[in-house]
């Protein structure tokens, strides 16, 4: 078998794999990045200044756009408008997402409060909540409706909510992700401190900031020739990448 037969091969095997959570995060980062260029005016980038500029990993960029297609220009690199464009294709954020918030807390009200979302093309459209106090008042600038959790099947349907983000107490979070999945939503944010149980075709992903905190505070309690620190981008030894055949170009990307 020839080398550029198995590398063929290898780059079909490789596409078909199921995409890791890890890749699809680094690529929301990678198109934070692009966005960043595409507003300086910034035309063509290759993957090694794109690494240097913004601490990532040159070679990790190449793998994983890599399972999405080909995407640079040898001697050019990568055109940062097409490339962001690609991107913003494969995360789905080229079609808006509406969102819904289960509990009017002071989580919840933040999370609502919050313009970022929009950058992504996410836009809160609900909020709800058991508290007869806050059912039917209204949050922050875009004044976004507080609805009786009772109607949240009803509201989902009506304002066309395809994510919905759970910040209730613990106790309460199983409850609500059984509702939510009840009424047909596939993609859920948990900020609930506890592990929830969904049902196969929904995403749950939960954001533990206490979990987080906990993890500093180990690093923190270490002597510093101890803690466990993070690996620098630029490392070549600690990359499990295949060595390049003798004799083949080098990817100028």
């Amino acid at each position: 078998m020839t080398y550029l037969r198995y590398s063929a091969i290898l780059t079909v095997l490789m596409k078909s794999e199921k995409i890791s959570e890890l890749t699809t995060s680094r690529l929301s980062v990678y198109l934070r990045c692009l966005n960043a260029l595409h507003a300086a005016g910034i035309k063509t980038i290759s993957s090694q200044a794109l690494a240097e500029q913004f601490n990532l990993n040159s070679a990790q960029i190449r793998k994983d756009l890599g399972y999405f297609g080909e995407f640079g220009v040898r001697g050019v690199g990568y055109y940062v408008a097409d490339l962001r464009d690609h991107i913003t294709k494969i995360l789905g954020l080229d079609s808006p997402h509406r969102v819904g918030i289960v509990g009017a807390g002071r989580l919840g009200t933040a999370l609502a409060n919050y313009n970022g979302f929009a950058r992504s093309n996410f836009t809160v459209a609900a909020v709800f909540d058991n508290d007869r106090q806050k059912i039917g008042g209204r949050i922050g600038d875009a004044k976004i409706a507080v609805h009786d959790v009772d109607q949240l099947a009803k509201v989902i349907r009506e304002e066309s909510i395809d994510v919905m983000v759970i910040a209730v107490p613990a106790k309460a979070a199983q409850r609500v992700l059984n509702q939510v999945m009840s009424a047909g939503i596939k993609a859920v944010l948990n900020f609930a401190p506890v592990s929830l149980t969904s049902r196969r075709g929904v995403k749950v992903k939960t954001v533990d900031l206490t979990t987080s905190l906990e993890s500093l505070s180990y690093f923190l309690s270490q002597p510093s020739s101890v803690a466990v620190t993070q690996p620098r981008s630029h490392s070549r030894s600690e990359e499990s990448f295949p060595q390049r055949r003798k004799g083949a170009k080098a990817e100028n990307l």
